[in-house]
């Protein structure tokens, strides 16, 4: 007996062994032609069978290979070229992949629509456990790709103008490290075109790009920097220089997520920049995740429906079977569509964890509760249930800025425009900490400006996070967030109190005193920077005290932070044919961003460069 077993035991070892045998490891590296940048969420298949599997973060691979057959390795991607490679006898193969604009323009998505019950589309979303199923899908209807006529929607900006100190000696705003607008601009001016002037939020460029702020050395989740020297488009005048650096937390020591994608499908979606590019886009988010971390899918067009159950992230299959499975077509309830997210959301919260909606539309929401009013209401109505939100939006034509922006103000959120792959992999990937983990919320800053020392001054963008004085201390009021490894960058422009420059002022006042006291004229601090936040899982705010003194610092002498981030500053302001920069020229831009560029590991430095000197082809306002 014991001979009959050890005889079974041989034949299954041998068996396994064989097994074993007949397939073999290949593994590799997949890069971006354009600039070198891996490329995350890459299909690679085995040609004539089922085996696939998806490059990482860092775009590698490794799949199974059967021994002994001329196999085929297929890479695809959307947007890219697809590329087939013999295997041979190689066990590494690194595959460089191109962009095919050609080939995404020519996606087909069809349309859809999610079964509705007969009841209020209101109603419609009560229940977690619908589903969207392919037997409810309706009937196809055309749609075209983009409208005859732009319809795109960005909130007005009164820019802010000069205050005098006497009369207003403090400026008091939220924080922002949204970046969406420079994505944006950067869409129209490879367009050839001018961007609208109230798409280009000056503070959004400013902070599109990372500083090199310390991390914080003390127990506060951000540092805080400040510099001062001459404005670089008006030496009378100073330039104020305001940065946060949100700690740095590693990955694997973030908290664990729960997370909704909710992904808009509706007929708007349907360009080739949109949903092809959405999808493309969120499979390289679900790369990032681990195994405690936890997505849910949930869709919205005509109504909206749950297409994917809370999932870990260890079964990315799942999750990307999801996405893949997508396809457009309805009209757009992005109400509908919030409410059932944030009710998963809730359903599937993680205490102490980090809890997001990450919408993905272009905005242009047509049913039920749509007006920007009625969308501001119902997101301040949900960030109460401790879910933060991120906002991702998408195409051109009728994209509805305005209606994003107020979504992540008011939903303790952050929003970000993603034009091609390269931005999803900046927002997602490169910066996937900052996005989705935040360290610190209702961030606010408030600027007491010594009348002694200034005459004037102005906060340069910021025009829709201002605050009222009052807001800084009432922890009710909302604010902005900050993320790990994120930074915050702010800038005021003065006019010094010895300067000659005028300013227009109010009558001398009669009951209130307007001169300022002995102590605060014999004071050499020019202001006094005051920051208030509160820890996620906080409901009261931390207070910080910053004075800054003029160390009467030449511009050529200052750090890259500050050259570069008055480059921006200039760029944006020239943009939208500011009266604050009159004289001042994109070729003098250009040489300011030139001389602060530092090592600039992914490009974007030189990509704004470009920018700027394109300038001369498209011309200014």
């Amino acid at each position: 007996m014991k001979k009959i077993w050890l005889l079974l035991i041989l034949i299954l070892v041998a068996g396994v062994s064989l097994i074993s045998a007949q397939t073999r490891t290949i593994s590799g590296r997949i890069t971006a032609d354009e600039d070198g940048s891996p490329l995350p969420g890459v299909i690679v298949t085995v040609k004539g069978t089922s085996i696939r599997v998806h490059s990482d973060a860092q775009g590698k691979y490794a799949i199974q290979v059967p021994v002994g057959k001329n196999a085929t390795l297929v890479f695809s991607f959307t947007g890219m070229t697809t590329v087939e490679v013999p295997t041979d006898i190689r066990n590494e193969i690194n595959v460089v992949m191109k962009m095919d604009v050609h080939a995404l323009s020519e996606v087909i998505v069809t349309a859809q629509g999610i079964a509705r019950e007969e009841k209020a589309l209101g109603n419609a979303t009560t229940s977690s456990d619908r589903r969207y199923k392919k037997d409810h899908y309706s009937q196809p209807a055309p749609v075209e790709f983009e409208p005859a006529f732009n319809t795109e929607e960005y909130d007005f900006i009164n820019e802010n103008g000069f205050r005098p100190a006497k009369e207003n000696p403090l400026s008091t705003f939220s924080i922002d490290v949204d970046a969406a607008s420079y994505s944006n601009v950067r869409r129209f001016l490879q367009n050839g075109q001018l961007p609208p002037a109230d798409a280009v939020r000056v503070e959004e460029m400013i902070n599109y790009f990372d500083y090199t702020y310390e991390q914080p050395k003390n127990d506060h989740p951000f540092s805080v920097s400040t510099e001062i020297s001459s404005s670089p488009w008006n030496e009378k005048r100073r330039l104020v220089h305001i940065g946060l650096q949100g700690k740095v937390i590693p990955t694997e020591n973030l908290p664990a997520s729960n997370l909704v994608f909710l992904i808009d499908v509706s007929g708007s979606m349907e360009a080739p920049n949109k949903l092809p590019l959405l999808k493309a886009s969120f499979r390289m988010l679900t790369q990032q995740l681990r195994e405690q971390d936890h997505v849910a899918i949930v869709v919205y067009a005509g109504a909206a429906g749950l297409v994917l159950p809370s999932t870990s992230g260890a079964n990315k299959q799942a999750i990307l079977t999801a996405l893949d499975n997508l396809q457009a077509g309805g009209s757009t309830a992005g109400g509908a569509g919030i409410e059932l997210a944030y009710k998963i959301a809730r359903e599937n919260f993680k205490q102490g964890g980090n809890n997001r909606v990450v919408l993905a539309t272009d905005g242009d929401f047509n049913v039920g509760e749509s007006s920007n009013g009625g969308m501001e209401r119902l997101i301040e109505a949900k960030r109460r249930d401790g879910v933060f939100l991120t906002v991702l939006g998408f195409g051109m034509g009728n994209y509805k800025d305005s209606k994003m922006e107020i979504l992540a103000d008011k939903g303790n959120g952050n929003y970000a425009y993603i034009d091609n792959l390269q931005e999803a992999q900046k927002v997602l990937v490169n910066e996937f900490g900052g996005t989705m983990f935040t360290i610190a919320k209702d961030v606010k800053i408030q600027v007491e400006f010594n009348p002694a020392r200034v005459k004037a001054y102005r906060l340069i963008g910021y025009e829709n996070r201002a605050l009222r004085n009052e807001d800084f201390n009432n922890d009710k009021k909302d604010a902005g967030e900050l993320g790990s490894g994120h930074s915050v960058t702010a800038l005021y422009e003065i006019i010094p109190a010895d300067s000659d420059e005028s300013v227009d002022s109010i009558d001398p006042l009669k009951y209130q005193r307007t001169r300022p006291a002995k102590e605060v004229a014999v004071s050499d601090e020019l202001l006094t920077i005051k920051l208030r936040y509160k820890l996620p899982e906080e409901e009261k705010s931390r207070l910080i005290v910053h004075p800054l003194v003029d160390t009467h610092t030449a511009l050529a002498k200052t750090s890259a932070n500050f050259r570069w981030s008055a480059a921006v500053a200039g760029f944006g302001m020239l943009l939208r044919g500011s009266e604050y920069v009159k004289g001042y020229r994109y070729d003098d831009v250009a040489m300011l961003a030139q001389g602060a560029r530092g090592t600039d590991q992914f490009g974007y430095q030189t990509e704004f460069i470009s920018l700027v000197k394109s300038m001369s082809s498209i011309g200014s306002r």
